[in-house]
């Protein structure tokens, strides 16, 4: 169980005392349930601990008060436990998070404090999955080779990668053929960074089944260059257009491909000045010829300036009702070096697996998230509905989470070093996730 950090704070503003002592030897779950249903809810005495043999007092506080009095909306119930755990069941009336306190025999300090979030239908049959894609290895200004990349983004705690060297494709299928038929739950995926030759605007092209850069090289992309730009209309001061048109057929090709395309850090600063000109943002974000915006990107702490413009731009964009899928990468340059772990995506999605990774990205479930050294907590960024529930599951899932992908990881790199053992390790690690979210989920 993972403890909210200011939880008793939070607690007693609701009139309850919270013990920091007593919490860890409970166990709520599940943590995730259904909006409007009635769910059973176990509170499970751990190893060397037990609830007194008493009526206890369980109290569901929601997140959000209602306006009429402090404690509006409070729901209390009555449980004994039973072979050492309190079953209750309650019906949660709103999409949002509530505190669950339980009490013994003083009424005002709660035994232990729990958190659980209740999400409507289309939350309620995805999960949640964290992915890097857009980074290096050392076959482009990487410091790794791919298969290292790969496993130690399982380490960080990545559900899901791609590999996306600067102008190459093949580094990618390396990082895949690594690992190919051993039993990971890490899905690695194709991809590169893709560098149009008549454009500065760089693009990542995450998950098709073939390369876009090489088509750079053939006469399709002079024609279709030069297509495409004779029929741009009311083209404004300050865009190029055979840039634009460059821009715009490396997207279409994207797309063929059967890839994500994702427009990368516009206000990443180089040369002295942001990497794409203002004019040929707003077209873009105009025209949203791209499935994905890197909100978050791969900024050191003296750079994240950057990130807080393409979050602005991103929130302005959303006031003005442009509603822009989202992802956060960390376009690392070696893993050691930082960068990767402090910036990623969320993607809320039926599986891990590729089609469905890729549908949520489109459809607009994910977020965003920044994470960097000695921050109190990430902040993911996004649509607020899935910031709310993100955050969330960033304090209560996780973590646990995180510690599962590591064990793997740690076996993943120990493969990539020669170890023999490494797989048997593996097989011994695999599905735990899987296992971990089937207990955190109500599902029937």
């Amino acid at each position: 169980m993972v403890k909210l950090a200011g939880l008793p704070i939070a607690a007693m503003a609701m009139g309850v005392a919270v013990s920091a002592q007593a919490a860890p030897a409970f166990e709520l779950t599940p943590k995730v349930v259904p909006l409007a249903r009635e769910t059973s809810l176990t509170l499970q005495a751990q190893p060397g601990t037990r609830f007194e043999e008493i009526e206890h007092e369980v109290r569901i506080y929601p997140m959000e008060w209602r306006a009429g009095s402090d404690v509006a909306g409070v729901t209390t119930v009555k449980a004994r436990p039973t072979e050492g755990a309190l079953r209750i069941s309650h019906r949660f009336a709103d999409e949002q998070e509530y505190l669950v306190a339980v009490f013994g025999n003083d009424p005002k300090r709660a035994l232990a404090s729990f958190r659980v979030y209740a999400v409507a239908d289309d939350l309620f049959s995805l999960q949640p999955y964290k992915g890097d894609l857009h980074q290096h290895s050392h076959h482009s200004d990487g410091k790794e080779a791919p298969a290292y990349v790969a496993a130690y983004n399982r380490k960080l705690g990545m559900d899901f990668m791609a590999l996306t060297d600067h102008h190459k494709y093949a580094p990618s299928l390396e990082a895949i053929q690594a690992f190919e038929g051993l039993p990971i739950d890490l899905r690695i995926f194709p991809g590169e960074e893709v560098h149009a030759p008549d454009t500065g605007v760089h693009l990542v092209h995450f998950g098709g089944k073939s390369s876009v850069n090489d088509l750079f090289k053939t006469p399709a992309y002079a024609e279709g260059v030069k297509r495409i730009a004779a029929s741009l209309k009311d083209f404004p001061a300050g865009i190029d257009p055979k840039s634009y048109a460059a821009c715009l057929w490396a997207l279409e090709k994207i797309r063929e491909a059967g890839g994500v395309s994702i427009f990368c850090h516009p206000y990443w600063i180089t040369g002295n000045r942001y990497n794409v000109p203002e004019a040929f943002i707003s077209r873009l974000f105009a025209e949203k010829p791209f499935d994905a915006y890197e909100l978050i990107g791969g900024f050191w702490l003296h750079q994240t300036e950057s990130n807080a413009l393409q979050v602005a731009r991103y929130y302005e964009e959303a006031a003005k009702g442009n509603r822009v899928p989202v992802v956060g990468v960390s376009d690392g340059h070696g893993v050691h070096r930082g960068l990767n772990g402090w910036y990623y995506t969320v993607v809320l999605a039926p599986s891990p697996d590729y089609p469905a990774v890729r549908d949520a990205i489109r459809a607009g479930y994910s977020v965003a998230v920044e994470s960097l050294p000695n921050a109190p907590a990430a902040r993911p960024y996004g649509p607020f509905r899935l910031v709310k529930y993100v955050s969330f599951l960033q304090r209560e899932v996780f973590p646990a989470h995180d510690a599962l992908c590591a064990e793997e990881g740690d076996a993943m790199l120990a493969h990539v070093a020669g170890d023999q053992d490494a797989v048997t390790r593996l097989q011994t690690l695999q599905g735990r996730v899987a296992q971990l979210y089937a207990r955190l989920w109500a599902r029937e």
